[in-house]
């Protein structure tokens, strides 16, 4: 990787001295955007470890140690379901108020520093304080959620339509190596603890989980320290609570603002239904395999790594495709491989074939999310950044409450997770429909005016 970083060489991203013709200021101004893209970047490295810690020693920890039984995967398809409900209430009002008050690095910075919290919390509470456990799970759910908002608002100041796709596939870049370190320490821990003084499942597990808070709220430091927030806020600034009821009225002012831009509200009613195909089968794909294929949790976290380090490069492939080949096509064909993979999951039979099923999953993976959230950046207007933003959250995890609920439900009363999993399909066949509908040059108009 050259020192600018892929993609953003000659973009207002790179060395000033290349062109000698450039002012002082600008030059300083081209400094500080590269330094800024590495800092928004560097996010995704942070709160990746919820991430993969997620899917492998929270999942284990709730459902085998926790709450052990058939009611341990229902209560986690339900705790995330849980989360994302409220942070689809409370998405629009964050990202209107980020608005107003010109607040995004706030918001960024209280929304991490808390879900990082509550990750400590669940960490120190003995596991047979359940009720207290799970609360941590939901809480630390919620502010994950929650803190994507002001991220995802700060990409259309940062960058211009010739390197959004590149930088948003950068994010997910940095997030795959900085989800896959403490994956592999968290990993090592369970293998070696014994060795290292933590014997015993549950404190193996309790390490995990710290791990997983300090990691995010360390790293989470670079983008709140060098982030800023661009322009002036729309109104006085206000205290949080009259803020908040001036942007519940902001909410039903934002929803005419979509209005005027056609495009970009079909696109976030696609990306409402795909998306939610999306998270369920990330958050719950290895409940299928622990609990029908009899996945370790050794052996979760080795298909868990192999997912990252596959979808790492494959995250860049699909930013440079779309670059070339367009936005819209690329993601269909990413929407197409989801369906296959969801057909497959009914039919799987084995662990080798789980782990192929893998290797194709990480090869979308990433893709499908970075090309999401780049057409979301091209469609939306500047003025509206933090605004619509939230309500893409808003969009991804209002029906995302439906798929980890429909999955759970289904579990329960069939104790199948083959079948919970191939139920999910009707969101990728719904969401692939309305893309196919979509002109994002039309979008984009629409957008600048």
């Amino acid at each position: 990787m050259s020192e600018e970083g892929p993609g953003l060489r000659d973009e207002g991203l790179g060395s000033a001295s290349r062109n000698p013709g450039m002012s002082p200021l600008a030059s300083r101004d081209h400094v500080l955007r590269r330094r800024e893209v590495y800092a928004w970047a560097m996010y995704d490295w942070a709160n990746s470890a919820y991430s993969t810690l997620l899917i492998t020693v929270v999942l284990h920890y709730l459902q085998e140690i926790v709450l052990p039984g058939d009611w341990g995967p229902t209560i986690f398809a339900f705790g995330i379901g849980g989360a994302m409900l409220v942070a689809a209430v409370l998405s629009p009002i964050v990202g209107a108020v980020a608005d107003a008050n010109c607040s995004k690095r706030r918001w960024l910075t209280g929304t991490a520093l808390c879900g990082a919290a509550a990750a400590v919390a669940m960490a120190l509470v003995p596991p047979n304080h359940v009720v207290l456990v799970v609360a941590a799970f939901v809480l630390m759910g919620v502010c994950f959620e929650l803190s994507l908002v002001p991220y995802n608002g700060f990409l259309p100041e940062i960058t211009n339509e010739k390197t959004i796709n590149r930088v948003s596939a950068l994010g997910y870049a940095m997030g795959y190596i900085g989800g896959s370190v403490p994956l592999v320490i968290a990993w090592m821990v369970v293998r070696h603890g014994q060795s290292i003084g933590l014997p015993g499942e549950a404190v193996q597990h309790r390490f995990g989980i710290l791990l997983l808070g300090l990691w995010w709220g360390v790293f989470s430091l670079p983008s709140i320290w060098i982030l800023r927030d661009r322009g002036r806020p729309t109104g006085r600034r206000e205290p949080p609570l009259k803020a908040a009821r001036i942007a519940l009225r902001q909410v039903g002012r934002t929803l005419t603002h979509v209005r005027r831009y056609p495009v970009l509200a079909l696109f976030l009613l696609a990306f409402l239904f795909y998306n939610d195909g999306v998270q369920t089968v990330i958050t719950q794909a290895n409940t299928l395999a622990t609990k029908e294929l009899h996945f370790s949790l050794d052996e979760l976290f080795q298909l868990v790594l192999m997912i990252q380090l596959v979808a790492l490069p494959s995250s860049l492939l699909v930013g440079w495709l779309s670059d070339r080949l367009g936005q819209k096509p690329v993601l269909l064909t990413c929407l197409t491989v989801w369906g296959g993979l969801l057909i497959a999951s009914g039919f799987v039979e084995n662990k080798q074939s789980f782990w192929l099923m893998g290797v194709v999953l990480a090869a979308v993976l990433g893709g499908t999310q970075a090309v999401s959230r780049a057409m979301m950046g091209v469609m939306t207007p500047p003025k509206h950044a933090a605004e619509f933003f939230g309500f893409f959250n808003l969009s991804g995890k209002a029906a995302s409450v439906l798929g980890p609920i429909q999955f759970g439900v289904i579990y329960y009363f069939t104790q199948n997770s083959r079948l919970a999993a191939v139920s999910l399909l009707i969101f990728f066949l719904i969401g692939s429909v309305l893309v196919a509908r979509i002109r994002v040059a039309e979008g984009h108009r629409q957008a600048i005016g």
